[in-house]
């Protein structure tokens, strides 16, 4: 290939080496100029052109990539028209992406002027959507190059990619249960997966719930298998610490075998592969109870396409295998914690005109001797909590001359009047990026202590869907409650004089519930009435 500089009235035929405007009109580059385009650029007073020639011993872009993507395609995936030196493959049916990656790499070691780009292996596909593609990278290639190129497919025509369709069966579900297994947190482990295989293609027809014990899984495993449900997925109270624990035991009990325990992924590690009969059966996680990716998520979509998993084929999952979050899954998880110990700060609301109280500052009345605010401080700053806002508002030199004595940062809402949604803003706003997860308190709850707080840190575990805590007393919710970070943005889009209680129920699969022993999470205080009862009680 030749690039000279020629003028543009003999540049017909030849191909366009940059850019060009004219009139209005761009011409991009690689394009093969026609006459029409030489008359165009006459009109426009271009007199000269960076052109490319090819030598008799080339093949041009399209007509390469073409001839390549030919050899790609087959019932399954389609073959897009080349432009610029690019053919696009798209999947026909969505699936599952299989492809042989060494025959992939082979291509692309030949020659720099050839590549071809593909998905991971086993990703998950849609219809349309594309799968690889062949891109030619300068105008031309010479013939030998192709044709060697060629010859490294020929064998292989047609089978490079493929997708193999998701089987719409029948997965059953079993959940084990402990005395003090919640039945919210099996109802949302349902979910979940529901949610998970349905994503895939699949479904969850069956779903049983039993003690966690041999004998009832047995039971279970032996009724599903018998019910045609594959593969069967056991979500268990206790996770599968060994090869002898109750799920393991109980496959084997039931007729089947272990096929494999562990997995070097995380979060996923603990990930159980095991057969019953023709029907494969998984142990979960606990992080299969989150919708975030995890383990299952690299091996699921292939059972489900009745692709073969093997001990193999899970052991050489490690490079890559610490896993983050990406845009392309359902539920994407931007903001996810990182694997250290969760930085937590404390959003402590104090900017309300406390009209209720009457005439009286009710962040400042006396309650135990201090003032009312005096005894939500002393709980956030004796916990683990790293970073304490005060947000104030009304009366604010009097609320920061009230907390001097505490080491907190101090920001003021000048918007308060317009509800608390305002100071909820300000606080979030003001915190540090290193902060994975805030508790909003209210400053008029003077009974919360350090223990509370430490149990709901203490819950916070993204890698276990147990984003948003909040402490539940006699089947109630109260406050106050800790978000993860991820959920910052919604809670500052929040208007008028509310919280974030509402997106809770938005939230739903995130939330996990504390219980507590005592009411004081459902105890602010608002009027002279409610703060002499407290004092009744008290005494």
């Amino acid at each position: 290939m030749k690039f000279r500089r020629v003028d543009t009235a003999t540049g017909a035929g030849a191909i366009l080496a940059h850019g060009q405007s004219a009139a209005g009109k761009k011409f991009k580059k690689g394009r093969i100029l026609c006459g029409d385009d030489i008359a165009q650029l006459l009109a426009a007073g271009v007199e000269e052109l960076v052109v490319a020639q090819l030598d008799p011993s080339e093949v041009a872009e399209d007509e390469a990539a073409t001839r390549l993507a030919a050899r790609l395609v087959n019932e399954n995936i389609v073959a897009s028209k080349a432009f610029t030196g690019r053919v696009n493959l798209i999947a026909r049916i969505g699936g599952v992406l299989t492809l042989h990656a060494d025959i992939v790499h082979r291509v692309n070691l030949i020659d720099e002027a050839v590549t071809v780009a593909t998905l991971e292996p086993w990703s998950l596909v849609s219809a349309e959507q594309m799968v690889a593609t062949v891109k030619i990278i300068p105008f031309a290639v010479v013939h030998d190059t192709l044709q060697t190129v060629m010859a490294a497919l020929d064998e292989h025509a047609g089978k490079v990619f493929d997708i193999a369709p998701i089987r719409h069966g029948s997965v059953g579900l079993i959940q084990t249960e402990l005395p003090a297994t919640r039945q919210n947190v099996l109802d949302k482990t349902r979910r979940i997966t529901d949610q998970r295989i349905e994503s895939i293609g699949g479904s969850v027809t069956q779903e049983r719930r039993c003690e966690h014990s041999e004998k009832a899984l047995v039971q279970e495993l032996t009724s599903l298998h018998q019910q045609g449900c594959a593969p069967i997925l056991i979500t268990g109270a206790s996770a599968i610490v060994d090869r002898r624990d109750v799920i393991p035991r109980a496959i084997e009990l039931a007729g089947g075998e272990v096929i494999h325990y562990g997995m070097p992924v995380d979060p996923g590690n603990l990930l159980l592969l095991g057969q019953l009969g023709d029907c494969v059966v998984l142990g979960l996680p606990g992080c299969a109870r989150s919708p975030a990716y995890n383990g299952l998520d690299k091996v699921l979509p292939r059972l489900m396409a009745d692709i073969a998993v093997t001990p193999r084929d899970i052991m050489t999952m490690g490079v890559g295998g610490l896993l983050k979050e990406f845009a392309g899954r359902p539920q994407p998880r931007d903001d996810a914690v990182p694997h250290r110990d969760p930085v937590f700060a404390a959003v402590v609301l104090a900017a309300g005109s406390s009209r209720r109280m009457g005439p009286d500052n009710k962040l400042l009345a006396e309650v135990d001797g201090a003032p009312m605010l005096h005894g939500v401080l002393d709980a956030v700053t004796a916990s683990a909590i790293r970073h304490c806002v005060v947000v104030t508002g009304f009366e604010a030199e009097r609320v920061e001359e009230c907390v001097a004595r505490y080491e907190v940062a101090l920001v003021h809402n000048s918007d308060y009047a317009r509800g608390l949604s305002t100071s909820l803003k300000a606080g979030l706003a003001s915190l540090p990026d290193e902060v994975d997860a805030a508790l909003i308190v209210l400053g008029d709850m003077p009974d919360i202590d350090p223990p509370l707080l430490e149990r709901l840190t203490r819950s916070f575990d993204p890698q276990q869907g147990r984003e948003i805590c909040v402490p539940v007393y006699n089947g109630k919710r109260g406050n106050p409650v800790l978000w993860s970070k991820r959920f910052f943005a919604d809670l500052c889009a929040v208007q008028g004089d509310v919280g974030g209680r509402h997106l809770l129920g938005e939230f739903d699969e995130w939330v996990h519930e504390c219980p507590v022993t005592d009411a004081s999470i459902h105890r602010d205080i608002d009027t002279p009435e409610q703060l002499r009862a407290r004092e009744t009680d008290r005494n």
